[in-house]
């Protein structure tokens, strides 16, 4: 309570600070852009004498309130561009209106260095958009080029989920335009999983905070993605094709220059790379993804906004063999399985909202949200798969090696599934800001409906040597079985409100950030509170420093998944999770062989509580809502990026963390009748090292051949045995380790000037690529598959852990155009 009493005091002297002076203003407004029209997202607009200031929004456009009757030098700067100057003297309420073209640094910087001394007020970070094409992927989404970043985590590249500082999956939180975003509820592995949401074609800006952001974002414990669609200032698009899909944008402004549209459909199979997985037979992924968003001025005060979505994602499998080889070299063994049956599973997203905006003033904004999200999961499988488990010759130089000598298992796997699920989520929701020359004041109020139902239908029967397990005199026994049908109807109410206050004492400049956010749940009638600050110091040091602390309450309200146990069953009880996150870190902007780079390095502590065990099987997080745990994850982490070749930028990021928690009614009883309470274990995201590269370099003479290399190595992730009564029992997953690269070559350049007959002549750049993935041909696990045996033959054990493995080495080649 402490704790929290120190943050409410801190926002109200924050807010009390807000400078309503009796002092006269005039308005600087505009829009930056570089030498092709593109706007310049977070430059960096600022007076010289007093070193207060601004920053461009997505759209390249700002607006800062100046002081009347002065003199004052107004300085415009960009990372990588011409610094521009201008001394104006304005009068009261006039507006002078700046639309400037920023020029990239053509000399040498060992004398005149420029750096953004804005763009670091919190702990999000600007991602750079024009890398998303060119790392070569698998899934080919946006957040391929995401788990390069440190804190990020992914060991799985058919997948677009990702882990942060030790959160799971469900722990993160993405906004499209200010719309939050979800994801399909019964995905069970990474094969079925589609399209991102994210339409990489689309995307004006992206932020991202791995831990220690602010009130305004909302109720999850891990990490925030901030993403804004563009709006196009002329006619433009884009084409791609590839083995594994394609995908094509347009996006166009009217002839008033007051309708906007952005739309792209993308098509997606994955069929090429799973042919690569050890499970033969005809996989059949079909993956369709179409969005749009537009923008309408009313008035130049009022202007209307629509997001919509519509996701249509199929998954089929008839296998037919599978075998893998695991163990160890003193005793290898060998599954083959044949199967018969197959799996039919269908995923439709729909999502669409319209967003009001109101300018009433320069200094006042206000924003209305109203969106629907629905989910429609159909899942149906009925597999039987007869295996063998043997035991190889393991003997160098035998002439048997590698040939079954004794077979240990035989028995018959039988799957069936039948779940449906149904989700409708909407809202309504408002947004509104206050700017004065010193303060940005933020507030919103959200109200929200969540109705779903579902009706699921599983079980496995397990035969072993002609003995159904668990084995019984009488009777013949499903293995696993579950069967249940909820309807969860429930409403929610968020509120936030937060300052950002920035002063220069002395020789630096600080930004200071606090807020509340406040959440109400009718489900379980519970009532959070969430304190968060942060602060920002900016020094005018010789050398270019930023540092910044942030802590706070991140509070996560359980959702469907989390109230859902293995068996179905909706539990009421859980309360909201707590993460007390506590971030310090520091930006240094430096040039080396006079081209710009920025070195960051955070160190981090989460207390967590309330915590709700689960177990990681492939993507799907697994809740066990009748535990209680209690945990910690800390860790540092390091990140270098800039131009490493010349005006080609690379990055390269080091990760290391621990996350453990303890689950309080975890315990099993030893040989000896004694109860045991294992205490703390290591959670199913706990990874000590995740390191990432994504380098870009050029033939000198001729930049129109490119290679993109991307590796990620992440040490080994723990995984939980198929007991759920014992959240703590777990095992090794394995190291992920991964290199993919690409090579590109300019088909057509903008500079390029083509002939009246050349088909190239059309289009503003053409790109030609050649992709491997997974260049070294790695077995990476995904998972493992628990096969039991009804006795113990040769000294070994009656359950047997076989690996899952992920894809192998592929060639992919991809031809893509703008225009």
């Amino acid at each position: 309570m402490l704790n929290k009493a120190f943050y409410i005091l801190l926002f109200c002297f924050v807010v009390a600070l807000n400078p309503l002076y009796a002092q006269e203003y005039a308005k600087v407004t505009g829009t930056l852009t570089d030498e092709e029209n593109n706007p310049l997202f977070s430059a960096s607009i600022g007076i010289k004498e007093n070193s207060t200031g601004t920053v461009s929004d997505e759209k390249g456009k700002f607006e800062f309130v100046v002081p009347a009757n002065e003199k004052f030098t107004l300085v415009i700067s960009y990372l990588g561009y011409d610094e521009v100057s201008l001394t104006l003297t304005l009068k009261p309420g006039e507006t002078y209106t700046l639309n400037q073209k920023l020029t990239p640094v053509s000399r040498q910087l060992d004398d005149v260095v420029v750096y953004n001394r804005f763009d670091r007020t919190n702990t999000l970070v600007r991602i750079d958009i024009k890398s998303i094409d060119q790392i070569p992927s698998v899934s080919g989404d946006f957040e391929s080029l995401l788990k390069t970043l440190p804190g990020v985590s992914s060991s799985n590249e058919l997948s677009s989920q990702y882990s942060v500082r030790g959160g799971n999956f469900d722990e993160n939180l993405v906004y499209v335009n200010d719309i939050e975003i979800y994801r399909p509820f019964l995905i069970r592995s990474s094969q079925q999983e589609g399209l991102s949401f994210i339409n990489s074609d689309m995307i004006s800006s992206i932020q991202f905070s791995a831990g220690g952001f602010d009130a305004m974002y909302g109720d999850k414990m891990s990490s925030v993605l901030d993403i804004k669609y563009s709006r196009p200032t002329e006619f433009g698009g884009s084409l791609s094709a590839s083995m594994l899909g394609a995908a094509a944008h347009v996006e166009g402004i009217s002839k008033n220059r007051r309708f906007t549209l952005n739309s792209g459909i993308r098509y997606k199979t994955t069929q090429y790379l799973l042919g690569t997985l050890e499970t033969t037979g005809d996989y059949k992924p079909s993956f369709l993804d179409f969005q749009t968003f537009l923008t309408y001025d009313i008035s130049k005060k009022l202007e209307i906004n629509f997001l919509g979505n519509i996701s249509l994602n199929k998954f089929q499998l008839i296998p037919e063999t599978r075998s893998t080889n695991f163990g160890t070299y003193q005793e290898a063994l060998n599954l083959t399985i044949f199967y018969e049956g197959q799996e039919i599973d269908q995923f439709d997203n729909y999502m669409g909202a319209v967003s009001i905006n109101y300018r009433p003033s320069d200094k006042l904004s206000l924003k209305l949200i109203g969106s629907a999200f629905r989910s429609l999961e159909d899942v149906r499988y009925d597999i039987l798969g007869q295996y063998w488990i043997n035991l190889l010759d393991n003997v160098v130089g035998s002439e048997t090696q590698g040939d079954s000598i004794l077979n240990i298992g035989v028995g018959t796997i039988l799957d069936h599934g039948r779940n449906f699920l149904d989700a409708l989520i909407y809202a309504v929701e408002h947004k509104g800001s206050f700017y004065s020359p010193n303060n940005n004041l933020k507030w919103g109020l959200k109200y929200q409906i969540e109705d779903i139902r579902d009706n699921l239908n599983t079980w496995e029967y397990l035969d072993s040597a002609g003995y159904s397990l668990p084995y019984s005199d009488g009777d013949v026994n499903l293995y696993k079985a579950s069967r249940s049908k909820n309807h969860l109807y429930s409403s929610r109410i968020t509120a936030y409100i937060q300052n950002t206050f920035n002063f220069s004492p002395g020789s630096s400049d600080i930004f200071l950030t606090a807020g509340i956010r406040t959440n109400y749940w009718d489900y379980n009638n519970t009532i959070l509170i969430s304190p968060r600050a942060s602060v920002s110091i900016n020094p005018h040091w010789e050398k270019n420093f930023t540092f910044h602390f942030a802590t706070g309450y991140y509070y996560q309200p359980p959702f469907y998944k989390e109230l859902r146990d293995p068996e179905g069953i909706l539990h009421t009880n859980p309360k909201a999770q707590k993460s007390v996150h506590y971030v310090l870190g520091s930006d240094l902007k430096f040039t080396a062989w006079s081209r710009p780079f920025i070195f960051t390095a955070e160190v981090y502590y989460k207390n967590l509580s309330q915590l709700i065990p689960y177990k990681v099987e492939n993507v799907r997080v697994q809740y066990l809502p009748e535990f209680t745990a209690k945990g910690y994850a800390a860790g540092i982490e390091f990140k270098v990026n800039g131009e490493f070749v010349k005006d080609a930028e690379s990055w390269v990021s080091l990760s290391i963390m621990q996350t453990k928690e303890d689950a309080l009614q975890d315990y099993y009883i030893s040989n000896d009748g004694t109860t045991v309470f294992p205490g703390y274990y290591r959670r199913p995201t706990d990874q000590l090292i995740n390191f990432g590269l994504f380098f870009q370099d050029y033939l000198p003479n001729n930049p129109g051949y490119k290679v993109h290399l991307s590796i990620l190595y992440s040490t080994s992730l723990p995984y939980g045995s198929p007991d759920y009564k014992r959240p703590s029992e777990i095992y090794e997953l394995g190291a992920y380790n991964r290199v993919d690269i690409g090579f590109s070559k300019a088909l057509k350049k903008e500079s390029s000037v083509l002939s009246d007959s050349n088909p190239l002549r059309w289009f503003k750049n053409v790109w030609i690529s050649a992709e491997i993935f997974n260049l070294f041909g790695v077995k990476n696990k995904a998972s493992y598959d628990w096969v039991r045996t009804v006795n113990n033959q040769a000294g070994l054990p009656n359950m047997f852990a076989v690996p899952n493995y992920l894809t192998g080495r592929r060639i992919n080649v991809k031809l893509s155009a703008k225009f």
